[in-house]
């Protein structure tokens, strides 16, 4: 598999190109949808009445890739099921709805007769992104107030892996 490329490429957020052309026959969005690593948006028990709320809000407007995103779920529910059991509800509150698309050149020998340059550089669908804006919520934390130290500190772990600086905030 190919080399994950690095984040600043796609760091910016930027107005989605859209194809539009006058032809018809390329007025599409090529290569579909690509596979998204998040597995659960919901975690936890949904179900049972919590006392207090925990935020981890963005500072920054930027995209954040679906990678990173599970990545901090992954180490959140990690630390919460531990020490708390399954008395918290941790959801997600983004989706990576942005694809990111590459127009791959190749270099070397014989890359001439491979690649066409910019001619046609729409590019293919090789990741996905949510689009945050600063301040935006991206992780709710529901749970009771006698583990909201444990709750503060996985929140903080979860925004270490986040791209952009991220503030915990109780609501």
């Amino acid at each position: 598999m190919a080399r994950l490329r690095k984040f600043a490429a796609y760091q910016n957020l930027e107005r989605p190109y859209t194809r539009i052309s006058k032809f018809k026959n390329q007025n599409y969005v090529r290569g579909g949808f690509p596979h998204m690593k998040i597995i659960k948006f919901d975690m936890g028990t949904p179900q049972k009445e919590y006392n207090s709320v925990l935020k981890l809000n963005s500072n920054d407007s930027m995209n954040i890739r679906h990678n990173a995103i599970e990545s901090a779920r992954m180490t959140a529910n990690r630390l919460l099921e531990k020490n708390v059991g399954n008395d918290y509800h941790l959801r997600i509150k983004i989706y990576p709805f942005h694809v990111l698309r590459e127009n791959p050149l190749a270099s070397g020998a014989g890359a001439d007769r491979l690649s066409t340059g910019m001619q046609k550089a729409y590019g293919k669908s090789i990741s996905s992104a949510a689009r945050v804006k600063a301040g935006q919520t991206l992780v709710e934390l529901r749970i009771n107030k006698t583990n909201m130290k444990v709750g503060k500190e996985a929140l903080t772990r979860a925004a270490k892996k986040f791209p952009c600086s991220c503030k915990v905030v109780a609501a």
